[in-house]
């Protein structure tokens, strides 16, 4: 299977030598180029690539402020790529898979490449093994209870917990939100909130707010907010055009 890359770099010559190297790899699928941190943030959140190679110094929005921006809506694999070392150790900090120091040779391009590919390998494994799931595990006291991904309704982050709402009861799971969504978004579940996971089959309607905002209401009248962030991909899984 193909995989999707972004190149994001202020430099036409940076994101011209980076095109020229991905198009060498056939497996590699180059949707889109931005020249700009702003322009990248609303086209990974629309494009969602496997793999990014985004620079760390550009005016306005930073590399690191495109990541943060993106919460948990980060690639599988990023690679920074800039021309100065002092910001490597808060690269990988932010989750970078690895660091190209401007001028790279090819070969280690080619070796960083290498690396972003085992990477997304793993994260579709890790997926492919999600969807095939249909129920949480979830511990309470020293017993273990099994909860159906279909009978949960919405998922509600909780300082470092999550909270599933199932049937007017709650259970807490001890993971992070953002293991959560990983796994739960091939199972019919969407984030539509930085708070908020919901099961795409409890959803009964999409209606304005009383502030103009989008709310998701679900089957048994529970409104939950949706964020501009998490509204496109949304709207496209419930087969609505975004607007």
């Amino acid at each position: 299977m193909r995989m999707r890359a972004v190149i994001v770099d202020d430099e036409p010559l940076a994101r011209s030598s980076l095109r020229v190297l991905l198009a060498r790899d056939p497996v590699i699928e180059l949707v889109a180029e931005c020249g700009s941190g702003e322009e990248a943030v609303e086209c990974l959140c629309r494009l969602r690539p496997e793999l990014l190679f985004l620079d760390v110094q550009m005016p306005e929005v930073d590399g690191f402020e495109v990541l943060e921006r993106l919460g948990t809506d980060i690639p599988p694999a990023v690679v920074f790529v800039t021309a100065f070392d002092q910001h490597a150790l808060r690269a990988f900090d932010a989750g970078a898979l690895d660091y190209l120091l401007k001028p790279y040779a090819d070969a280690r391009f080619g070796l960083a490449l290498a690396r972003a590919k085992e990477q997304v390998a793993r994260a579709r494994a890790a997926r492919g093994a999600a969807a095939a799931s249909t129920r949480l595990a979830v511990r309470s006291g020293r017993a273990v209870h099994f909860v159906a991904l279909a009978d949960v309704a919405w998922v509600e982050s909780a300082d470092y917990c999550v909270d599933l709402h199932v049937a007017g009861r709650i259970h807490t799971l001890r993971r992070s939100m953002a293991s959560v969504a990983a796994e739960l978004e091939p199972a019919g579940f969407c984030r539509v909130h930085r708070t908020a996971i919901v099961n795409l089959s409890h959803v009964r309607a999409l209606e304005a707010g009383a502030d103009g905002e989008a709310e998701i209401v679900l089957h048994d009248g529970q409104r939950l907010p949706t964020s501009r962030r998490h509204r496109p991909a949304l709207q496209e899984r419930l087969g609505l055009r975004a607007g």
